[in-house]
């Protein structure tokens, strides 16, 4: 079993950034791949950044050059840096982690970007 709580959402202006940051309840050396998607309303939900358990990391084409995923097993942790923000950010962010077959899902945080 491993509980996720994410952090760090929050209104931003175009360009802007913000660091959203998700803590686990156990090791995140013994989690498979972790990584951050998004739902906007009315739509489903998309993957944004995958990073695995040797740092391994892969991005959606959408936010590749402005988003970086990373991870620090120190705090079992994993960020995600977003820079350059533009309105179609705005969602929820949700932290995912798979760990020998199962899958669980933090309760998420919105990012909104307006002007």
């Amino acid at each position: 079993q491993v509980q996720l709580v994410e952090s760090g959402g929050g209104l931003v202006q175009p360009g802007g950034s913000l660091r959203l940051s998700c803590a686990a309840s156990r090791s995140i050396l013994s989690i498979n791949l972790m990584g951050w998607y998004r739902q906007a309303p009315g739509k489903q939900r998309e993957l944004v950044a995958l990073i695995s358990s040797g740092g391994v990391t892969n991005y959606a084409g959408s936010v590749k050059g402005r988003f970086t995923v990373s991870r620090d097993n120190a705090k079992n942790t994993v960020y995600l840096q977003m820079n350059d923000l533009k309105p179609e950010d705005t969602a929820v962010y949700y932290c995912n982690a798979h760990r020998y077959g199962s899958s669980y899902w933090g309760q998420g945080t919105l990012v909104t970007v307006s002007p």
